[in-house]
């Protein structure tokens, strides 16, 4: 994906549509998850329409719950249940703008503005228009299915969390990178900046890079010798790891560099695998 810088007043929700709709590496995902700060009132809906499912991770489940479940019936209708919806959706809104919301949708597909401009308007509570109070109103649909499965599926609940771990794990090895000037941007230009981060994020990938070549030899062999239980071992080790990486050491540049034998690494890591697999039996 995209990556691109935003400033510390900028809600970062307002830029969810806008990475995904400008991503032109070879990453296409379907399913975009983030914390509360990636969520606001239109999300759900705006990703629905251009086939992305929004998969946020709240911090109190309860309180969504309490707060954002909608249903097209009257909420005694759902007396006897343990879940019980905030009130009934106004579909006869919904249908009166639905011409207006495609207008909107439109422009965010055209890009002929910033997306992130249009969705930091849409999600303003000041002033709210016919139109917009139609939009909150449709991405409550999306946002209370969303609830429903979020609570009752397992499954979503742990790959959801997986995912954002795994970036919280990303962020953390950007700040061990950034060991200089203790971690602080001190750089004054927006060029200045940008490269900062540029080159924080070309060496992450570079770690990275050198883990999952490791890994994926390791499967390779544990795939040739039908070791299947280290591998399901395998697959859950995290190619963003910096524990076996040196930061503090000395560079020298001017001898000839010695090839990594990833082989030999592989070798010692399905080793280790096997032997805690064997452990693990007795």
């Amino acid at each position: 994906m995209n990556a691109s810088i935003i400033t510390a007043n900028e809600h970062e929700s307002h830029f969810v549509l806008d990475a995904l709709l400008n991503n032109s590496s070879k990453i296409k995902p379907d399913i975009h998850s983030t914390d509360s700060h990636g969520t606001n009132e239109v999300n759900f809906a705006l990703l629905d329409v251009f086939g992305y499912q929004f998969a946020p991770r709240y911090k109190d489940v309860h309180q969504q719950l309490s707060h954002n479940l909608y249903s097209f019936k009257h909420p005694s209708h759902y007396a006897h249940l343990s879940l019980e919806p905030v009130r009934k959706l106004s579909q006869s809104l919904i249908v009166d703008e639905w011409e207006n919301m495609q207008r909107i949708f439109l422009s965010l597909a055209l890009k002929s503005t910033s997306q992130h401009i249009i969705v930091g308007k849409l999600s303003r509570s000041v002033r709210r228009n016919k139109t917009q109070r139609a939009l909150w109103e449709y991405d409550n649909i999306f946002k209370s299915l969303y609830l429903l499965n979020f609570v009752d599926s397992q499954t979503l609940r742990r790959n959801v969390g997986k995912v954002l771990n795994r970036g919280e794990s990303y962020h953390r090895l950007r700040k061990v990178i950034s060991f200089a000037n203790h971690g602080k941007l001190r750089f004054h230009t927006e060029d200045e900046q940008q490269l900062w981060a540029d080159c924080g994020r070309l060496l992450c990938n570079c770690i990275i890079f050198y883990n999952a070549s490791i890994l994926s030899t390791c499967l390779e062999t544990l795939q040739s010798n039908q070791q299947q239980d280290a591998i399901q071992e395998l697959i859950k080790i995290s190619p963003i790891a910096w524990i076996h990486v040196n930061f503090y050491g000395r560079y020298t540049f001017s001898r000839t560099p010695q090839p990594v034998n990833l082989h030999e690494m592989a070798d010692s890591i399905q080793q280790n695998l096997l032997k805690q697999l064997a452990q693990d039996k007795h």
